[in-house]
């Protein structure tokens, strides 16, 4: 691995990033995990999550257009 600057769009991380995106989705463990966020929104971490959610999105510079197909 290299420490030099990559400018924008880091594609070492990115590779990182959806290499380990795959394995889990690969790895039998989605269910569990999303059974494990859906009881976290409906229970005591609801408040800071949605929290965290507001805070995400004043940083972001809108919806990616992609999402809403």
């Amino acid at each position: 691995m290299t420490d030099k600057n990559q400018g924008e769009g880091d594609k070492i991380s990115a590779e990182k990033y959806n290499k380990g995106a795959t394995e889990f989705a690969k790895s039998g463990r989605v269910e569990a995990a999303a059974q494990d966020a859906k009881k976290a929104l409906e229970g005591k971490e609801r408040k800071e999550l949605i929290g965290a959610e507001v805070l995400g999105k004043s940083h972001a510079h809108g919806e990616d257009p992609q999402v809403k197909r």
